[in-house]
């Protein structure tokens, strides 16, 4: 059971840009309010995170080798920059692509100006173009767990399922407490029948973050399509405290509002039929 629709969602909250994607699916979600633009003469440098900054100590291209980058944001302090850019609109998104794309020209090895434009290009739904600016930014910064992270949900985006793994794994290596990380890789394992070890990333993903939806949600799922229906139950009703969202999955995955399976009409065996000549 492949369900692409759903994991294309997540993919959207993951980057940041579902309150810009009109599309519909089983799993609706309310959209999001539109942040202010910032002046267009404002072009401030970026830092590590790929984020733009007040401060003028945006760092030069160099190729880090041991540890996390130099400067990178903690767990907690990225997952909120991530729900902040949630909320951006394309004309912010834009405007963060000429933000790069102004400290690129001073530096065109700048890392950090990498990341933000092929963040900006992700949002944009430019998600060839952006791929190539995430691969140059870990080609001069191979240690920074957000272009890892980043570049995992552009795969995602790609129906890249396999790379989507190893780059949430390479974001792990350096912030291994980024929920939103195991959850991308629980995700792409999805995307590739790997349900049980799906439930492992997603299970550690509560274990980082209690009140983490999403992830009860579609830990619920992977249940679901190994026939672990009562742990399935009880992740979905979870999920569905925490977001009422998830009762559409409850309703779909485990029966009539959880309280029964769903039973699958039997399928006959039809014998083919000779062809007409």
């Amino acid at each position: 059971m492949r369900i692409s629709s759903l994991s294309f969602l997540a993919a959207l909250g993951l980057l940041g840009a579902l309150s810009n994607c009109a599309a519909t699916t089983e799993k609706d979600r309310p959209t999001s309010v539109v942040a202010r633009v910032p002046a267009a003469s404002a072009v401030p440098p970026v830092d590590s995170a790929g984020a733009a900054r007040s401060a003028p100590d945006a760092r030069a291209g160099v190729l880090a080798t041991e540890g996390a980058s130099a400067g990178a944001p903690s767990a907690h302090e990225v997952s909120a920059e991530r729900t902040r850019e949630k909320k951006m609109s394309n004309a912010e998104y834009r405007q963060m692509l000429a933000t790069a794309d102004a400290a690129l020209k001073g530096n065109p090895k700048n890392p950090a100006a990498l990341l933000q434009r092929a963040k900006a290009k992700s949002y944009l739904h430019e998600y060839p173009a952006a791929q190539l600016d995430y691969s140059a930014a870990l080609r001069y910064q191979r240690n920074n767990p957000d272009a890892y992270y980043n570049r995992g949900v552009n795969h995602l985006m790609m129906k890249q399922y396999k790379a989507a793994t190893a780059d949430f794994a390479g974001a792990l290596k350096y912030r291994p407490d980024d929920k939103e990380s195991f959850f991308g890789r629980g995700v792409a394992k999805m995307q590739m029948y790997q349900y049980k070890p799906a439930v492992a990333d997603f299970t550690r993903a509560i274990q980082l973050d209690s009140a983490y939806a999403d992830a009860w949600e579609y830990r619920g799922i992977s249940y679901a399509s190994f026939d672990k229906l009562p742990e399935a139950r009880r992740d979905l009703e979870r999920a569905t405290d925490l977001n009422p969202d998830a009762a559409k999955s409850l309703r779909r995955y485990v029966g009539q509002d959880g309280k029964e399976p769903i039973k699958t009409a039997p399928i006959r065996a039809t014998r083919p039929t000779a062809g007409r000549h």
